[in-house]
């Protein structure tokens, strides 16, 4: 089969690794594969839904890495018994740019800059420099209603490549970076008032959040890398050269379904620019027939109700990584599944595009197009059944 993008969808690939980044025509283009008619079409069941907190919109920032980290950690905390909180996302993006910056400069300029990330950035931030409350640290200035970085990071970006070209550092040269995030996106809390207490970041991330970040393992498969060892990801939001562990194709759905048995929500890192990517529908599978090959009526109605779907290969997925098709466009929260009227499965994903879709800002998504699409899960270790955990050696 082939799985070629059309041009213009090609080129939103880079939305999450570009200075220029644009996540607005990201969804533009996504709405376009969308029919007024599928809601209509569809009756959902629910078979598990686990909590989560209220829907986010991300604005123009290419943070989805840090909204699904910090969702994925919000649900963490309900799962413990916790009363979930609201983990400010900016925080966790100013100092992964900042950390970014230094392996940026520490490779003389040989690595991808941009605002896009990994979910587990959201756990080495939170390592490093703790969590901070939404409600101290927004990233918003005055008249901001929504985060829009394109400007600041084409700043970020020039800078980074003039202090690499100086051959010379300066001792202050991070105080820059740090200016210019500060100018735009405000400075980051020291210490703050939360609920009549004190807390600094890292109390607050050790003392109200509580989790431990040794305790969640990245979860990929690609059949070019030995199974059930772990391998660094190639992509270029992967700057710290962070190792995921590699298992086999249909064990990522199987991690995934015993992790939500288990009450574990999922963080979820995919490529979303095909065309059977709906975002406005709410809705995405891989349709058995290729869309080059449908008819103007089957494009229409690809998405007015549940289809054939073709069966995804290790081969096939593994190719669709080589030849570009899938790329790492977008991070996103896994929070349970439904079942259609037909009793095939969905998992029920939480966005962060806001709640401009057809389900209020979460989708419905097939487990093939998981096993297609799925650049890397990040899960607690105990979500991950014995079998797999004892292959691994965790």
């Amino acid at each position: 089969m082939n799985w070629r993008k059309s041009f213009y969808i090609a080129a939103f690939l880079l939305a999450t690794t570009s200075q220029t980044f644009a996540q607005d025509n990201l969804i533009n283009a996504l709405k376009n594969n969308a029919s007024d008619k599928s809601k209509e079409g569809f009756v959902f069941t629910d078979v598990i839904n686990l909590g989560n907190t209220s829907i986010k919109d991300q604005g123009s920032s290419g943070t989805c890495w840090s909204y699904s980290g910090n969702s994925y950690l919000e649900s963490e905390m309900i799962r413990m018994g916790k009363q979930p909180v609201e983990i400010s996302q900016i925080f966790t993006a100013y100092y992964t740019y900042l950390e970014k910056a230094k392996t940026y400069v520490k490779l003389h300029g040989d690595q991808a800059q941009g605002e896009g990330g990994q979910v587990h950035d959201v756990l080495t931030i939170y390592r490093k420099y703790g969590a901070v409350p939404r409600e101290v640290y927004t990233g918003l200035r005055e008249g901001q209603t929504r985060n829009n970085f394109s400007e600041m990071s084409n700043i970020l970006h020039g800078m980074n490549e003039n202090i690499v070209k100086n051959k010379k550092l300066t001792p202050i040269w991070q105080n820059a970076v740090k200016g210019v995030m500060n100018a735009y996106i405000g400075v980051p809390p020291e210490s703050f008032q939360y609920k009549g207490k004190t807390y600094t970041p890292r109390t607050w991330a050790d003392q109200v959040i509580g989790i431990n970040p040794d305790d969640y393992v990245g979860i990929s498969s690609f059949n070019e890398h030995a199974y059930y060892k772990p391998f660094v990801l190639l992509i270029p939001d992967n700057w710290s050269y962070e190792s995921f562990y590699n298992v086999k194709m249909n064990e990522l759905t199987e991690i995934i379904d015993n992790a939500l048995q288990n009450g574990y929500t999922v963080a979820w890192a995919t490529d979303v620019s095909e065309k059977f990517f709906s975002w406005k529908n709410g809705v995405a599978f891989v349709p058995e027939k290729e869309i080059e090959k449908m008819s103007q009526q089957e494009v229409a109605d690809m998405f007015n109700g549940p289809k054939a779907e073709a069966k995804i290969t290790e081969d096939l997925r593994q190719a669709a990584f080589d030849n570009y098709s899938t790329t790492d466009d977008h991070g996103m929260h896994i929070v349970g599944m439904v079942k259609d009227q037909k009793g095939k499965e969905y998992y029920i994903v939480k966005n962060s595009w806001g709640e401009s879709n057809d389900y209020k800002g979460y989708m419905y998504v097939t487990k093939e197009y998981v096993k297609y699409k799925t650049i890397s899960l990040l899960v607690h270790k105990n979500a991950i059944q014995k079998e797999i955990r004892n292959k691994l050696g965790l």
